[in-house]
């Protein structure tokens, strides 16, 4: 259970300005995309609280995870759902370095969520933002995900002679050079000098 203080003046602000986001469908359909995929039925009515609730021991999530990279988290460890905190949590954090992409993962480390934004139910719209980005990222590898796919980007191909004429362009953010002189300044009142 969470051991947080209540929260109050900005942090309690912010904290329903993140709660207000949370849409039911969208967990709802990122969870039964996990059940799909894991071959569990996962029924939710899609509040913060159920969602919670069922991802919190981290066991869904490791299952999620080895159907991503088979092997990736020990059969030892999902025995059966652990009752410890920091085993819940352990089991969460195995799940986000199997998917974060410096790991060799399919999701940008800036789509990931933290563990106590689940485990303490701090921010779980981040959590289904992650599983979203998951899904797309599987779609991408022509495996089953969801939502739309990725894009791959645009490669442009330029020859010697367009890259040498763009270096002589000056570019409207570096401003204008054109009329530009010093001759015939003149700011303010000039100053005497008198012998």
């Amino acid at each position: 259970m969470s051991h947080r203080a209540a929260k109050s003046g900005i942090a309690l602000e912010a904290q329903q300005k993140m709660d207000s986001k949370w849409d039911v469908e969208r967990a709802r359909t990122a969870l039964r995309w996990i059940g799909e995929r894991i071959g569990e039925a996962i029924s939710t009515d899609g509040t913060t609280e159920d969602v919670h609730r069922i991802l919190k021991d981290g066991m869904v999530l490791a299952k999620l995870a080895n159907w991503v990279k088979p092997g990736s988290i020990a059969a030892t460890k999902m025995g059966k759902a652990p009752s410890l905190a920091f085993k819940q949590m352990e089991l969460i954090g195995l799940f986000l370095q199997c998917i974060d992409e410096a790991n060799g993962g399919p999701v940008k480390k800036t789509e990931t969520f933290q563990t106590v934004d689940l485990y303490e139910k701090v921010n779980m719209c981040a959590v289904i933002i992650t599983i979203e980005a998951l899904g797309r990222a599987m779609l991408s590898q022509g495996r089953e995900g969801f939502g739309k796919a990725e894009s791959k980007g645009q490669s442009h191909e330029w020859t010697e002679e367009q890259l040498k004429a763009g270096q002589n362009i000056i570019g409207l953010q570096m401003g204008s050079n054109k009329g530009a002189s010093q001759a015939g300044q003149n700011f303010g009142k000039t100053r005497a000098i008198v012998d």
